[in-house]
């Protein structure tokens, strides 16, 4: 029988032949398979790892997460992951015991957890828990972003995650800017933004506006007459003519109001579309996080208003916000 070191012995090269040594392959590892659920998340995500990850968003536009529930094709990708990123804070309440057991299994991060404590938003309707819309808000979700970033990093240490996430985080910064300069060119007394739910909380602290959700935080919880009585009752009498409808929830609620408030001689009419637990088509501005808060703030600002460029902050928008 051979020994090892016949068997070896071909491939062993003496150090001054090395130079001479045919070169060896050198393979680039895959890109990390990166599962999120929302897509914000997914899109900080691309920004971040660029080529070094392959992003797959579970919740595509006009999806609510709130009451989303995982479908087989879903757990098919969640168990092949690398990687599992969720916002949390009840956000995806139907997720949750899936994912807490996925945890065993595969790395899976709640990025929502990454914003510090005393920024967070409570309400006591909300079972005690946090206002979960971060992303509402750039300053806030600058620490999302940050979370994202590290979460990458545990799984492969990889210099661009860093430079990426800078590069990103400076955007984010951009679209606030552009957000703060428009909004504050609504008068004062218009500053009321009413919606379908109550996802802007974290928007209007920040921005100085007063935020009506017809609806709870969570679209689970149901609107009853008594509330939608007394939004017709606070649009009337404080003369507040636009209402926006969400292109993750019905806007049934939000006609109901309109319809309330010219029973009172009152006109109010629709300002516009906003995206709030979900971005907008894939492969358009809007559906970046970028766009969305560009969109958000440009469509605002113009119904209440305020002065803002219809294409947005870089003539990126599609026009007619």
């Amino acid at each position: 029988m051979l020994s090892r070191r016949a068997l070896l012995g071909p491939l062993l090269v003496a150090p001054c032949a090395a130079p001479f040594a045919a070169p060896v392959a050198v393979h680039a590892q895959a890109p990390l398979n990166v599962v999120a659920t929302t897509g914000m998340i997914a899109d900080a995500v691309r920004n971040i790892a660029g080529d070094l990850a392959q992003v797959t968003a579970l919740m595509g536009p006009g999806v609510d997460p709130h009451s989303y529930r995982q479908t087989r094709s879903d757990i098919a990708a969640m168990t092949r992951a690398d990687l599992v990123l969720w916002n949390g804070l009840y956000l995806e309440a139907q997720l949750e015991e899936f994912l807490h057991t996925l945890a065993r299994r595969v790395p899976v991060v709640a990025v929502g957890d990454s914003a510090p404590s005393d920024y967070l938003l409570r309400h006591a309707e909300y079972q005690g828990r946090p206002d979960p819309h971060l992303w509402m808000a750039p300053r806030l979700w600058r620490y999302v972003v940050e979370g994202i970033r590290d979460a990458l990093h545990a799984q492969r240490p990889e210099a661009a995650f860093t430079a990426q996430a800078a590069a990103y985080l400076a955007q984010v910064q951009a679209v606030d800017d552009y957000a703060r300069a428009v909004l504050t060119t609504v008068p004062e007394s218009a500053r009321v933004l009413v919606t379908a739910h109550d996802a802007f909380g974290y928007f209007g602290r920040d921005y100085g506006f007063e935020v009506l959700g017809v609806q709870g935080i969570s679209t689970q919880s149901e609107a009853g007459l008594s509330r939608i009585a007394e939004l017709v009752d606070t649009l009337v009498q404080r003369q507040i003519r636009a209402v926006f409808v969400e292109s993750s929830v019905s806007d049934r609620n939000l006609r109901a109001l309109i319809e309330g408030a010219a029973a009172q001689g009152h006109t109010v009419q629709i300002g516009g579309e906003l995206f709030s637990d979900a971005m907008g088509t894939p492969g358009t501005y809007e559906g970046t996080y970028l766009g969305m808060i560009d969109h958000n703030a440009t469509t605002i600002a113009r119904a209440l208003g305020g002065t803002a460029p219809e294409t947005g902050m870089a003539g990126k928008l599609r026009g007619g916000a």
